[in-house]
């Protein structure tokens, strides 16, 4: 079966390796659709700062084979899968931070998301990891599950009122994810900030503020215009960018909150005047990953309608093409959600 792998900095590798196989806990699932994350992209052309550099954790698909133990499954289920599962006991887990538990880092798919069949270990099986799918969420927005959670998990660590005004800065397809959320969730201004037209251009469609370009000379004031000269309440960085972050900084308001989104490179450093968060009271909150609970709160998002993920969606690939997949995403040029296919046939 083919799998995709990094091979070296730049390089990704479509191999063809045995089918893996199961121990008595363990799902085997046969791969439909898997999202192209930003994670994958750093971990190919970046310095990711997580240890796992496997390719595809957002992958959804058919179950092929189920371990003699398993009870709550069975062959031809069709099911979203989370790659990390994390134990729900330890000290972490216990004050909400589930995405720091040992556990999760230790927890992974075999031999990634991006494979025409992959293992979900008994862990995950066994811990919320897998949710069936209903017939009506296609294999495409199921594959949008997690990235969409992962979303959720910045929403769910701040506070915020229907009304409030935000601003996104990076409008790729988690930036615009957060766009979808702020409109769910009543936010009145939304302004968008990148440096690409095309991704200016989509953010339009949606019903937005404004959509502004980054390196423009008048991007504070136009904020300020709008926000009776306060600033925003609450600003995503949804970009890995360290001039964002300082960005963010001037454009919140005085007790606002900025949600550290995007994915730094490993040992990012910059330089900030610490001074203006202390004394505006800005919140600074870094949101990394998904819990089981951000899972089902987007889960239930994309099956009530309230998010509509295939938005999004503006290229397929074939398993066999994910390097080319890969590469276009890496590229940034016409493109938002990218999604990597096993079937002809998506239902």
């Amino acid at each position: 079966m083919k799998a995709a792998y990094v091979k070296s900095p730049s390089n990704v590798d479509i191999k063809n390796v045995e089918r893996p196989q199961i121990d008595n806990g363990d799902i085997l699932v046969n791969m439909r659709v898997c999202g192209v994350c930003g994670s994958d992209l750093e971990k190919i052309y970046g310095q990711y700062s997580q240890p796992s550099m496997r390719l595809g954790h957002e992958p959804a698909g058919i179950v092929s084979q189920v371990g003699l133990n398993v009870k709550n499954f069975k062959i031809g289920d069709r099911v979203f899968v989370h790659h990390h599962v994390p134990c729900y006991s330890c000290h972490f887990c216990l004050h909400g931070n589930e995405t720091m538990c040992q556990k999760y880092s230790e927890t992974n798919l075999t031999p990634c998301g991006l494979a025409e069949e992959f293992v979900v270990p008994e862990w995950n099986v066994s811990h919320g990891g897998v949710i069936k799918l209903p017939d009506g969420i296609s294999f495409e927005e199921a594959s949008m599950i997690e990235p969409l959670a992962c979303c959720m998990r910045a929403w769910n660590k701040i506070k915020f009122q229907k009304g409030d005004s935000i601003a996104i800065l990076g409008a790729g397809p988690a930036g615009m994810m957060h766009v979808m959320l702020s409109k769910a969730f009543g936010m009145k201004e939304i302004f968008c900030f990148d440096i690409n037209d095309f991704r200016l251009n989509f953010a339009r469609q949606f019903g937005i503020t404004e959509a502004i370009r980054s390196t423009a000379p008048d991007t504070y004031q136009r904020v300020l215009s709008k926000t009776q000269n306060r600033g925003v309440d609450v600003v995503v960085v949804a970009t890995s960018s360290l001039s964002a972050i300082a960005q963010s900084i001037e454009f919140v308001r005085k007790g606002g909150t900025i949600i550290l989104f995007g994915v730094p490179p490993r040992d990012a450093k910059m330089s900030i005047d610490v001074s203006k968060i202390y004394s505006k009271e800005i919140t600074v909150a870094p949101s990394y990953a998904a819990s089981e609970n951000d899972t089902n709160g987007a889960f239930k998002l994309i099956e009530e309608g309230t998010i509509d993920v295939k938005r999004l969606i503006t290229h397929k690939f074939d398993l066999s093409k994910s390097a080319k997949a890969l590469e276009y995403a890496h590229q940034v040029n016409d493109s938002m959600k990218i999604v990597i296919t096993n079937s002809e046939t998506l239902n």
